[in-house]
């Protein structure tokens, strides 16, 4: 039987552009070129992909969940219209303050899409821009991908990464390169 193969991504600065000052609404949500047939790249390929994502702005008030399902609607729409599908959202909506669980570099989100996902950590990878990203999916046992979109140039500069971290232009070509070399067929 064959094992299923995981994607774990970041949203803000892997699937669409990144923001200091948060992505409010649907009109802020911008994809980030070739992020959506990335996924769909990896659909083709066997691989689920599910989104881990940290979404402070809703404890600190700057957007509800309301706003946060619109702003997922309009993501799930654009992948859905390049052929790629999403297994599932995950959200933190805590600040650092409430000191979570859930809150990426701690693993609650990781540990829960992996347990109802069934998937073991060890060949699942996780992209992200930031450190937290890297060391969460480290720290689960996975395998941590940097992509150098969003902040993840700055990341790269200013950070000692995690054992083995991979580090990618963007979430395309790492979606090429992992499809295509570990294809069979």
């Amino acid at each position: 039987m064959e094992t299923m193969k995981l994607v774990i991504l970041d949203r803000d600065g892997v699937i669409n552009k990144d923001s200091d000052t948060f992505i409010k609404s649907p009109d802020e949500w911008i994809p980030i070129p070739n992020s959506a047939d990335a996924i769909a790249f990896f659909n083709q390929y066997d691989y689920l992909v599910a989104v881990a994502t940290n979404q402070s702005g809703i404890s600190r008030k700057l957007f509800t969940i309301h706003d946060l399902n619109q702003i997922h609607s309009k993501m799930l729409k654009h992948i859905k219209n390049a052929g790629g599908e999403i297994e599932g959202i995950w959200f933190c909506p805590h600040s650092e303050k409430d000191n979570c669980q859930c809150r990426k570099p701690k693993t609650g989100l990781v540990d829960d899409i992996l347990q109802r996902l069934n998937i073991e950590a060890g060949e699942t990878y996780m992209v992200g821009d930031s450190l937290r990203d890297l060391q969460c999916i480290h720290e689960a046992g996975g395998i941590p991908v940097l992509v150098l979109t969003g902040k993840g140039k700055k990341t790269l500069s200013e950070s000692e990464l995690p054992e083995n971290t991979l580090v990618y232009d963007d979430l395309w070509t790492f979606a090429q390169d992992i499809c295509l070399s570990k294809s069979d067929y």
